[in-house]
This record gives C-alpha cells, structure tokens and sequence, in this order.
C-alpha cells in the first residue's frame, strides 16, 4: 500500500470512528476545512507513526496546509 493510501484511509477511518464528516480528500483540500478536528488529526498521526514508523512532525519546519501538503511530508522522507 502506498503512503498516499495509507493515509487517505485513516483519514477516512478516523473520521467514521470520531463521527465526523470528511470533505472529498483532494491535494488542494485545506486540512481546515476537512472535517476534522485537533483530536482526529492526532490520532491520525499517532497511527500513521506506528504504521510507518516514523513522525516527520519532529523535524518538519513548517506545519502542512492542504492534505496534499501532508501526503508530501509523509513520502518526502529521506530513505
């Protein structure tokens, strides 16, 4: 499963479990105007650091904007 899938469904699986409504997920997409809020975003990143084993958060310059921007973050990783 690609990074990109990987998160686009625990977006969507976060969202069902918090009972949120998840706006259609698009590189543009504004993570504010996704639907979800600061809880869902956490769980979010915490399962993405146990799937993938890493949290760029730790040394990200700058927060992402649009979930194209968090996808990039998550596959910009160094190998």
């Amino acid at each position: 499963m690609s990074v990109r899938s990987t998160i686009t469904s625990l977006f969507e699986q976060v969202a069902r479990e918090q009972q949120r409504t998840l706006a259609p997920l698009s590189d543009d997409l504004k993570l504010l105007k996704s639907g979800l809020d600061s809880l869902s975003f956490a769980l979010i990143v915490a399962r993405l650091e146990d799937t993938l084993g890493y949290d760029p958060f730790e040394t990200a310059e700058s927060f992402p904007v649009t979930f194209g921007d968090f996808v990039k973050l998550y596959e910009s990783r160094p190998k």
